[in-house]
């Protein structure tokens, strides 16, 4: 990201985080005096939810801090810690509030519906106006979108709440406040489990989601001067930077263009594909190096075909 959109992007991430830390007062303050379990779980969320906001804007500056001879990568990945945190917390508080629903299933207390319903009108707003100032930038990073997805549970978790309230008013029955409850804690269960599997496939190193590894190896070869490759490697630092290592055969006639050859490469993948950081190792016609995906030992030093120890 540019200077200008992370600045962007951190005043949108102090903007929702004074709105949810606002929500998530008054939702203590009326969950304890309404009697409300559905509001108490949607604050014990909108807890998490503020920790959250905390967490990816503290991810944020640290992606923003330079390389260094240490981390050659900066910190870019640290938004991928974040969100798997965010993700795992979540999770297990989502997993509390289904026990307690249970809990309380057995015995339905009273419930103050109206004042309950009133906040929870106010909880809907912010959370609303939170969502709407991290929107834009929720689609392509996502310690962005695990933040958006946390105040969009809660702004469905308010609106679930308001109804509860109006029912409740009129009819009484304050074991809808269990059930919307439990609606919350699984609603919190779905969102912080995608979170979660997509934080793990990064820092396990998996290929990017909806990047298919034989479409960019067949691109690669298509290249002029290309003859074939192997031990391709496509991973991503974080959710907007992938990476790609690659050893491509040259054929005979094209070793004076070398330079050219890895340029052409770089083009296509940047524009297919948008890789734009790569690693590419130009070898001679006849090194017959191996398969495509090399398999990785652990304590093995291991011999490459052109004699070289890896």
């Amino acid at each position: 990201m540019c200077a200008s959109v992370d600045t962007q992007l951190t005043g949108k991430f102090k903007i929702a985080i004074a709105l949810t830390a606002v929500t998530l007062v008054a939702e203590v303050a009326g969950g304890l005096w309404t009697n409300s379990l559905a509001l108490l779980s949607d604050a014990a969320h909108l807890f998490l939810d503020l920790f959250a906001l905390i967490l990816s804007l503290a991810a944020i500056k640290l992606a923003s801090l330079p390389t260094s001879e240490k981390h050659t990568f900066g910190f870019h990945r640290s938004e991928v810690f974040a969100s798997f945190i965010n993700g795992l917390t979540v999770f297990l508080m989502g997993a509390w509030i289904l026990y307690e629903s249970w809990i309380r299933f057995s015995a339905p207390q009273e419930v103050k519906s109206l004042p309950m319903l009133l906040i929870a009108v106010i909880g809907l707003v912010m959370n609303l106006l939170a969502a709407k100032t991290l929107h834009t930038h929720s689609h392509d990073d996502l310690n962005v979108r695990s933040a958006f997805l946390h105040v969009l549970g809660d702004a469905a978790a308010s609106a679930g709440v308001i109804v509860g309230g109006i029912i409740m008013y009129y009819t009484g029955w304050f074991l809808l406040d269990v059930l919307i409850s439990a609606g919350i804690g699984l609603l919190i269960l779905v969102g912080a489990w995608r979170v979660l599997r997509d934080a793990i496939h990064i820092l396990m190193e998996g290929s990017p989601r909806g990047m298919n590894v034989s479409d960019v190896a067949t691109v690669i070869r298509d290249v002029e001067g290309v003859q074939n490759i192997h031990h391709l490697n496509i991973w991503s630092v974080c959710s907007h930077i992938t990476a790609l290592s690659v050893h491509v055969e040259v054929e005979q006639g094209y070793e004076g263009e070398r330079s050219g050859l890895v340029h052409r490469i770089e083009h296509e993948l940047e524009h297919r594909f948008h890789i734009t950081h790569t690693t590419i190792q130009l070898e001679c016609s006849d090194c017959n190096g191996g398969a495509l995906i090399k398999p990785l030992t652990h304590n093995e030093r291991q011999e490459s075909c052109c004699g070289h120890q890896h």
